[in-house]
């Protein structure tokens, strides 16, 4: 599929990719979502978090909305989102990963950036629960990699007819040597603050798994990553992690109309993040790269992001 050609040209401050993910991240604001929260147990005997937002008609399409690293189904571009999809007649199911609803979860392990699995028994779920004939899905960031990764490794069922993943580190090998660098800093420093926060509840949870020196001999993104999200999900190591979590390798086997948006800006993602092979080579594949856009930006007019008008629009240009 030929490489699309964005029209996305903010104003003036907003071509700035940092101030882009910022004020996107920090400062914007989204009003009149009305969430429902859902609790869902999980095969595991652990317990999955819903907020649901409804269309004002009835509706048979739904759109499953997955959030990004340490994010919630709270965060203004999950409920932007959420909004638009209301507007235009789908319901949402907006998920919050294992321990991201303000609730810690029952088991050591949590969430990653490759739990397609997960995502595929979400999937299951809703299928068999509700009368949905439709549905969609849409990842920001960590979320985009694992809808990417589902779409390319699992069995789709035919009720998902369209994906979008937005700020998508495909390769996460290279985002992760990205987020380390002296640009990504104040980013890294962010996460790294959440998440061990989080492995402190967990050492409560399970002391004999976790030590104080544990904790103090985290000092990077990767070394959380050696020590917990590979120990905890299955993986040798930081780099295996890695390896098998990134959705880059699965790209080229998905057959559902699927939109990637990542910004030339965006701080975060290596240019192995950038799929255009894969997308040239597969018609089920759409690439767009706008020049500006940051890290889950894309600031627009009248506080409907880019991102969520691009989102309707692919949908109406592919059903």
């Amino acid at each position: 599929m030929p490489i699309l050609t964005s029209s996305y040209n903010p104003l003036l401050l907003f071509k700035n990719g940092h101030f882009s993910t910022i004020y996107s991240g920090k400062i914007r604001k989204v009003h009149g979502v009305e969430q429902e929260r859902q609790t869902i147990t999980t095969p595991d005997d652990d317990f999955l978090d819903i907020d649901w937002s409804y269309s004002k008609n009835k509706s048979n399409k739904l759109t499953v909305i997955l959030h990004g690293l340490e994010g919630n189904a709270q965060r203004p571009y999950v409920t932007g989102s959420a909004k638009i999809f209301n507007k235009n007649n789908y319901d949402v199911a907006s998920l919050n990963y294992r321990g991201c609803s303000g609730s810690q979860n029952k088991k050591f392990r949590s969430y990653h950036s490759g739990d397609s699995q997960e995502l595929a028994w979400l999937v299951k779920y809703l299928i068999e629960n509700f009368p949905y004939t439709e549905i969609v899905l849409k990842g920001f960031s960590l979320g985009a990699n694992v809808i990417l990764k589902y779409l390319g490794e699992e069995e789709v069922p035919n009720k998902i007819k369209a994906a979008i993943a937005v700020s998508a580190p495909c390769d996460l090998h290279g985002s992760m040597l990205e987020i380390h660098k002296t640009k990504n800093y104040l980013y890294a420093l962010r996460f790294k603050k959440s998440l061990l926060q989080k492995l402190k509840h967990k050492q409560e949870q399970f002391p004999d798994k976790i030590s104080n020196s544990d904790l103090k001999n985290i000092i990077t993104l990767k070394d959380f990553d050696d020590f917990y999200t590979s120990q905890a999900h299955g993986f040798k190591n930081a780099l295996d992690y890695y390896e098998k979590s990134s959705s880059l390798q699965v790209l080229e086997s998905i057959k559902v109309p699927t939109l990637i948006l990542n910004a030339a800006n965006d701080s975060f993602l290596s240019k192995s993040c950038y799929p255009y092979k894969q997308a040239e080579e597969n018609n089920s594949l759409f690439l767009e790269v706008p020049k500006y856009g940051g890290h889950v930006g894309f600031y627009d007019a009248n506080n409907t992001y880019y991102n969520e008008k691009r989102a309707i629009e692919f949908l109406n240009s592919v059903f």
